[in-house]
């Protein structure tokens, strides 16, 4: 098939490819059309097989150009995506479908000519990533940092036990409720019940945040409450939801004394409270070690970012907002269509907080499109011997069976992936040794742990 083509570039990293067909493609694809049809359609006074073309173009001329239209643009599209000539930043992207501009018609006496629109991997070009400096926060650990460690290390051994009947539920308290959201005429939503949810009040890992609700509850009781949700709640902002709530169980948390039994009772390799926290010490330091590793990447590839622009598709950024959609829907436990029912069925809700993602997802889609060109204008690679040490290292790490872990990474797309991630941390690695980082605001560790921009 004779195929010309002209890219022509467009806002957000979008492309207009111009398709010409010569007339004599346009004119063989049209008469193998025909004729495959003249095989096999039957029509009223011919043979099946034996119906004339003249015929065949009488009655059904319109629909077979228009069908051989179809085809011939299909045919086009498939040759020149396939070829592996045709420019890698010249083709769509997997998620964006390439949308005819104006279907043509087909002449038979002239070249067919259309268009297509769709979205292609942004240009970057990275001038300078080296010799940088940025600014990062001074940590340090402290006494406050270790003995928080040590809170939560005594909130993992305390004994549970019921609750006195006559007391009502307090902050501390492990609760178990089952409940539902109730619509305007107090029936339950469809999905929306959780039967025997355990957690402790106050502890911040309930997404409807009805703590205050539950305070002050007897076992057994069965509350109905209106909650409304302030604009800057991530899941439900500005929602008014009503839901029926029964507290099944009521216990309360007996906190063992910080001393050396606690210590002996975490591990046998501590004799003493002392031995504890010098041990938390040395972990904490090593954790806060990774977070400045991180918040230092994270500070020169802001900078970097300032300094190269990037056309960031519509599609990709979609792309990106659906994956973050999802992540949601599971981390509440439900699907994308649960998650909606959730939002009240709201579209101006859903549309509001995609809306609110879009300069993060924004953010990591131009740090991962720099991070990705540099690593590829470097051309660092990972070997086989890098991928074996990776894996024996992550099984050391975890202190998992390295067989499992050798296994787990044979497959093809997890070794690929481990290997993109060994070649980012070549990169970093490089972008860390030409950067120059100067301290500034102080920070407490637990806060950096938790965010590390």
């Amino acid at each position: 098939m004779n195929i010309t083509k002209e890219i022509t570039r467009l806002e957000k990293s979008s492309v207009n490819l111009s398709i010409t067909i010569g007339k004599e493609d346009v004119n063989s694809e049209y008469n193998e059309l025909i004729s495959s049809y003249a095989k096999s359609i039957q029509i009223p006074g011919f043979r099946k097989g034996k119906v004339p073309r003249d015929v065949l173009v009488r009655k059904f001329g319109d629909a077979l150009k228009g069908e051989a239209v179809g085809k011939i643009i299909e045919k086009a599209i498939e040759t020149l995506f396939d070829d592996e000539s045709f420019p890698r930043d010249e083709k769509p992207l997997p998620y964006s479908t390439p949308a005819l501009q104006d279907e043509p018609k087909l002449d038979l006496e002239n070249d067919l000519k259309f268009s297509l629109v769709y979205d292609v991997l942004p240009s970057v070009k990275v001038e300078k990533w080296q010799g940088l400096e940025a600014e990062i926060f001074d940590v340090s650990i402290n006494d406050t940092d270790i003995s928080k460690e040590l809170e939560v290390i005594q909130e993992r051994n305390a004994v549970v036990l019921d609750k006195n009947e006559s007391e009502g539920a307090a902050i501390g308290d492990v609760v178990t409720v089952t409940y539902c959201e109730l619509d305007d005429s107090g029936n339950a939503l469809p999905n929306s019940e959780r039967q025997d949810f355990t957690y402790t009040l106050g502890s911040g890992h309930n997404a409807y945040q009805f703590d205050d609700e539950i305070t002050g509850m007897k076992k057994g009781e069965t509350k109905e409450f209106t909650k409304t949700y302030p604009a800057e709640h991530v899941e439900f902002s500005g929602q008014t939801k009503k839901f029926k709530l029964t507290l099944t169980a009521l216990k309360i948390k007996k906190l063992p004394d910080l001393d050396d039994d606690l210590a002996q009772d975490v591990d046998e390799k501590f004799k003493t409270l002392v031995d504890l926290r010098n041990h938390i010490k040395e972990r904490l330091e090593k954790n806060l070690e990774q977070s400045i590793r991180n918040l230092k990447i994270n500070k020169i590839l802001d900078v970097i970012m300032d300094k190269t622009p990037v056309d960031i598709p519509e599609s990709m950024l979609k792309a990106e907002l659906d994956s973050r959609w999802r992540n949601l829907a599971r981390r509440l436990n439900t699907d994308a269509n649960g998650l909606y029912k959730m939002m009240g069925n709201s579209t101006e809700r859903v549309e509001t907080l995609i809306e609110s993602w879009k300069p993060d997802a924004a953010k990591a889609l131009h740090s991962r499109l720099i991070i990705e060109t540099v690593i590829e204008d470097l051309k660092l690679e990972a070997s086989d011997d890098e991928v074996k040490a990776e894996i024996e290292k992550m099984a050391l790490e975890s202190q998992g069976d390295i067989e499992e872990f050798k296994k787990y990474y044979e497959d093809e797309r997890m070794k690929e992936f481990l290997k993109e991630n060994i070649k980012e941390s070549k990169f970093f690695d490089m972008l860390l040794e030409k950067s120059s980082f100067k301290l500034g605001e102080k920070k407490n560790y637990m806060d950096l742990a938790g965010n590390n921009g």
